[in-house]
């Protein structure tokens, strides 16, 4: 097996988000245009995680709706909370779009959100998944399921534990939790619904589970056939490979998955709250969650139909509660990295 050096991070949920610098888009490429600059009262300033292509598509969307301007600034979910953190003392953003329901919450926690309760179509929107005194709100989500590739595996597994089979030996990888929010989330959730989770990650482990990379650079060596398989595949991106003519398919195991929410919030002292305010609805309206659902992700509202992929009913989903998770996730990484250093 690979040997992998982890990252060990301060127990404290602002040092965990800070770390996660794979969580919310296929590149680590962000736009630069945001500055500390004072702006214009029309101009709104959204700092977004990806995937590539929605957030531009809702910027252009957004702008010809409503005739307000946007400037953004779009990198992962750890890049816009370091990018948050150092402009604590001079405040930027005025909205804030992440890949990770915990990392949102861990926001509100400390008194970063401001509550936006009444925002159009709320109640459209999954009840479970989102803040119930409307500091976020979820306009998305992706299942984290088995990648695997087509041309090397005929049927994909049905459970976690078939991935301890020894024909899977040294073919497994996994995004790093240290650099993949989502992978993070995965192992949080795993954990927490299932007693018997930590032993199963134990047997991935004795059969040479590779751990390294974020979501791209794992499902990328699926692609090309270096391994056959990962685990906490992130599906939008899966089915998006696959609509582009790649050999990848996505499974979710019969005892159920992790769903990973993304969030929108409005923060405490953004300058423009009523350009806020109108991107939080239209994220939420009916045009922006079928953008949402052309990127091939779940939207936030179930009735909106998705394209060419599993809807959230088809999905074997684990229960999860993400309320105050982001300290916990500190224990929860630390603990994967134990057993992988």
């Amino acid at each position: 097996m690979k040997k992998n050096t982890f990252k060990m991070f301060a127990v404290t949920g602002a040092a965990l988000t800070f770390a996660l610098a794979g969580c919310g888009s296929n590149t680590d490429k962000s736009s630069e245009k945001a500055s500390a600059k004072p702006k214009e009262e029309k101009v709104l300033t959204v700092y977004s995680a990806g995937p590539d292509g929605l957030a531009q598509n809702i910027e252009k969307a957004f702008e010809e709706k409503t005739g307000k301007k946007i400037e953004m600034f779009q990198g992962t979910t750890g890049k816009i909370l370091s990018r948050l953190e150092a402009e604590k003392n001079n405040p930027v953003a005025d909205v804030v779009v992440l890949a990770s329901a915990a990392s949102m919450d861990g926001l509100k926690q400390s008194d970063q959100l401001q509550a936006y309760k009444d925002a159009e179509n709320a109640d459209k929107i999954n009840f479970d998944w989102s803040d119930g005194e409307g500091y976020y709100h979820v306009y998305s989500a992706s299942a984290l399921g088995i990648a695997y590739n087509t041309k090397n595996v005929k049927d994909g597994p049905k459970k976690w534990t078939d991935l301890a089979d020894s024909k899977w030996k040294g073919k497994l990888n996994m995004p790093d939790p240290s650099l993949s929010g989502s992978a993070l989330d995965f192992i949080f959730g795993y954990a927490a619904a299932d007693k018997s989770a930590w032993k199963t990650i134990e047997s991935w482990k004795k059969n040479e589970l590779q751990v390294n990379g974020a979501n791209k650079e794992a499902l990328e060596s699926v692609i090309t056939g270096e391994k056959d398989a990962t685990i906490s595949g992130v599906d939008y991106m899966a089915y998006k490979a696959k609509a582009e003519g790649e050999p990848v398919e996505i499974t979710y195991p019969e005892s159920g998955t992790v769903i990973s929410p993304r969030a929108v919030a409005i923060m405490k002292d953004a300058k423009n709250v009523e350009g806020a305010k109108a991107y939080v609805d239209f994220l939420l309206s009916d045009e922006g969650q079928k953008l949402v659902a052309d990127a091939y992700l779940l939207p936030g509202n179930k009735d909106i139909a998705v394209k060419n992929r599993a809807a959230l009913d088809e999905i074997p989903q684990l229960e999860v509660d993400w309320k105050g998770s982001e300290a916990k996730q500190v224990d929860v990484l630390n603990k994967f990295n134990d057993m992988f250093r």
